[in-house]
């Protein structure tokens, strides 16, 4: 049985324009063609595919990583250990990306902390804010720095 790109697309929940380009940048394919119109035709075998590169897709690997982690695939138990560090990078990344975005939380709850403080006018909650705020600034600017 075979697939259209349409039902590729919703089985796999990458869209049509994306498998196309996974295509012809190499990550998937060369896909079946029908003979009589030429439209792409996938397998039920090539679903796994998709669904492999839509979940590193979602956690963020780039094209190059997903090359990487396919030809590896290939390469299967051999590629063990460089498939392990490929997602280990990544994931030391995603860390990296979670702590900037809880400073970055700690920031906004601060200064929402200062305007709530100024909105009721409470002069001390109002000096306890900026202190905690102008406290973060040597984070945010190392951050900037990076």
């Amino acid at each position: 049985m075979s697939l259209t790109i349409q039902d590729a697309a919703r089985r796999s929940g990458l869209s049509e324009p994306t498998l196309r380009y996974y295509e012809q940048v190499g990550l998937i394919g060369p896909v079946d063609r029908d003979p009589s119109s030429g439209h792409r035709r996938y397998r039920e075998e090539d679903l796994d595919d998709l669904q492999i590169l839509a979940c590193l897709r979602a956690v963020g690997l780039g094209i190059a990583e997903m090359r990487t982690y396919q030809a590896n695939r290939t390469r299967g138990h051999a590629a063990a250990g460089e498939q392990r560090d490929l997602l280990l990078r990544h994931a030391e990344r995603i860390e990296a990306e979670i702590a900037t975005l809880h400073v970055h939380l700690e920031y906004l709850q601060a200064k929402a902390a200062l305007w709530d403080a100024r909105d009721h006018g409470d002069a001390a909650a109002e000096a306890a804010a900026n202190e905690r705020v102008q406290g973060m600034y040597p984070r945010l600017e190392a951050m900037v720095l990076q």
